[in-house]
């Protein structure tokens, strides 16, 4: 129990301490980024130069770059995370709700894709020694689905909504169903997801099935596994009870790094289909140089794939032995 306590208080430690370069880095960049918010209401002649002067001492951006840095940690440590620029409001409620949606879509896309993915990879491990052809016939769509970039994905999908009416085009839900009407909103929601979700699970399915299937060919080339074959066991408990353990520690990692994958997809996929997430709100505020709301939306981003890799990281602390080992945990 100690151990499993240091390991995952370390974990914390060294996740924390990530978000924290994460968060110094965008704010030097930033600052050294030409530009910025008040720059267009110079060109104005209705606003006066004292009056851009004003709003550069209220949202604190005449302060050396040290002193804004925390006084964004204290509005972080009290809920705010910043002031936008564009909407004169604390940052931190016009995050959270794009950070839920980017959360449900790429969430959804995680599990659909490793739901496809597992079995699939686990039929070509199979297929390899015993029917060939299936295996050669997955390398070859593997191998054409990674050379297409996600953003002809995204637009191949827009231009089958918009021809053929099959999907929904953008946007998140229908603005004319009924406030009262739960389950129309959650089938139109439903409804909604498919077509972003199509690009995210047929981008990410040749990274996760190559490697899943990898996984699987290593496992069953272990002496262990070869010994239990010798013993006359089925081959059905052979993979299940056997080999997939086996090849659960690899899996598990890239289960973290898909996290991020897909996240960082989403964010492009979100802007060319319109799903209200964190991919449209970082454009516009790039596009605006509204500082705190792209620091807010790169943290965010960040803490996704932090707490991605530190769910991987516990899960493989529990199910490797070899990791709990004194002197690796």
């Amino acid at each position: 129990m100690y151990r499993s306590m240091w390991f995952i208080v370390r974990r914390l430690f060294y996740s924390l301490f990530l978000l924290l370069g994460v968060s110094v880095l965008s704010f030097v960049f930033l600052q050294f980024a030409p530009g910025n918010f008040f720059d267009e209401m110079r060109l104005s002649p209705q606003i006066s130069r004292q009056t851009i002067a004003d709003l550069h001492r209220q949202y604190g951006m005449d302060k050396p770059l040290p002193v804004r840095y925390f006084s964004w940690l204290q509005s972080v440590a009290k809920g705010d995370w910043g002031v936008s620029f564009a909407y004169n409001a604390p940052v931190a409620p016009l995050i959270l709700e794009r950070s839920a949606n980017t959360l449900l879509l790429t969430g959804t896309a995680t599990l659909l894709s490793w739901t496809i993915a597992l079995p699939a990879g686990i039929l070509c491990a199979v297929a390899r020694r015993r029917q060939p052809w299936i295996d050669h016939a997955a390398d070859l769509l593997t191998t054409l689905l990674l050379v297409t970039p996600d953003l002809l994905l995204a637009l191949g999908v827009l231009w089958i909504a918009l021809h053929t009416r099959w999907l929904h085009a953008g946007g998140m839900l229908s603005a004319e169903l009924p406030d009262e009407n739960l389950w129309g909103h959650l089938k139109d929601l439903a409804s909604h997801l498919i077509g972003p979700l199509i690009v995210l699970v047929v981008g990410s399915l040749p990274v996760l099935l190559r490697h899943v299937r990898a996984a699987m060919l290593d496992a069953l080339d272990l002496p262990c596994i070869q010994a239990v074959q010798a013993h006359g066991i089925s081959h059905p408990r052979i993979l299940f009870r056997h080999a997939l353990p086996g090849a659960a520690a690899p899996l598990i990692s890239l289960f973290g790094f898909s996290l991020g994958s897909l996240l960082s997809a989403s964010l492009l996929v979100e802007v060319v289909m319109n799903w209200p997430g964190l991919g449209p709100l970082l454009l516009e505020a790039i596009l605006a140089r509204d500082f705190y709301v792209v620091i807010a939306a790169v943290m965010f981003s960040a803490l996704f794939l932090v707490g991605g890799m530190l769910l991987a990281d516990v899960l493989l602390f529990f199910l490797d032995p070899r990791i709990r080992t004194e002197g690796i945990a």
